[in-house]
């Protein structure tokens, strides 16, 4: 091992600031993360931890400038008198010496300036602590910095998007089923259970039916709007719907009774004798369901119409009609 002070090229009077500042400098150069395709950057980013382990601690920097440690933080033999040499003692080379205990239960390690926050500040930003050579199987980033338990930074999980459907249903889908189809994003086709009351251009929300998210995230949501299907037959006006009704002209003179459709079935409307076009007849309840647990109603308008084709008999009848008895269709507003 070099000298320490020689590998983080700072004289031997350098303060414990100028050598913590030249340790920052030289492991954030010789980091594996900052250097994937240079094989010796791991080797000189490891000089760099042993280096600053010995000089970057007040303690071992003293006994290393006396004589007493190598730079590997080992014990040089000592004379103990004239029986020889005592034994030697290891102080943690190359990620033993952190986190030893001393005989009064403190740590040996935590002189070195605060290394592990060091470390830290500098690598927090590449997703790790780093990788120190000689890590093991099983070593990921941030594994063994000098004897330091492992850290990596946890990846943000990030919700997904949210999917924005848009489902077109049937007045008879909204009456009778009250549920609509969709297909997610997944390409899973599920039913969705439409509100009461559902109106055009409403938004309903399928939670975690979106997008994925981003490591290992929540999966964003689905927005669901409604459009409604234009009807051969009625028109919607809210809750309530309208329906214009076809009469021939004996059924308004006479009356009658019409088979009428709805959306729950057919039924048979009176028609009384008489009977305007225009007029609306009201059927309750046969409307679109509302947000009171109702319904609305079905508004029939009737809507004479004449025979395709020209009949005498019927002209010559309205000829005397109109002399016999007269009558005004318009109101004065039209005059």
């Amino acid at each position: 091992m070099r000298d320490p002070y020689s590998v983080l090229g700072v004289a031997k009077s350098a303060s414990e600031g100028e050598i913590k500042k030249a340790f920052r400098k030289l492991a954030k150069k010789y980091h594996p993360d900052q250097n994937k395709d240079d094989p010796k950057a791991q080797q000189q980013f490891a000089e760099v931890n042993q280096a600053y382990e010995i000089i970057g601690d007040k303690d071992k920097r003293a006994k290393f400038d006396n004589g007493e440690i190598d730079a590997e933080g080992k014990q040089r033999f000592q004379s103990r008198g004239f029986d020889g040499f005592s034994g030697f003692e290891d102080f943690g080379a190359a990620g033993g010496a952190r986190g030893h205990r001393s005989a009064g239960g403190g740590s040996t390690g935590g002189g070195a300036g605060g290394f592990d926050d060091i470390l830290n500040d500098i690598f927090g930003g590449f997703g790790g602590r780093g990788n120190r050579p000689g890590g093991g199987p099983g070593a990921g980033p941030g594994a063994g910095f000098a004897g330091g338990s492992a850290r990596t930074k946890t990846p943000h999980k990030a919700k997904g998007k949210n999917a924005e459907i848009i489902a077109r249903v049937s007045l008879e889908d909204i009456v009778n089923s009250g549920k609509t189809q969709v297909t997610l994003p997944s390409g899973k086709t599920v039913n969705v259970t439409l509100p009461k009351g559902v109106e055009e251009g409403e938004k309903i929300r399928l939670k975690g039916q979106g997008h994925p998210g981003e490591n290992g995230g929540p999966a964003g949501d689905v927005m669901v709007e409604i459009r409604i299907r234009p009807h051969t037959l009625y028109e919607v006006n809210g809750s309530d719907l309208h329906l214009d009704l076809p009469l021939t002209l004996y059924e308004a003179v006479l009356g009658a009774k019409v088979r009428t459709p709805t959306l729950s079935g057919a039924v048979n409307l009176t028609i009384p004798p008489n009977t305007s076009s225009g007029k609306a007849m009201r059927l309750k309840g046969k409307g679109l369901p509302n947000k009171n647990d109702g319904h609305g109603d079905l508004l029939v308008k009737p809507q004479i119409i004449m025979p395709h084709h020209s009949d005498e008999e019927l002209e010559t009848l309205m000829k005397a009609w109109k002399e016999i008895t007269p009558y005004r269709a318009r109101g004065p507003e039209f005059d």
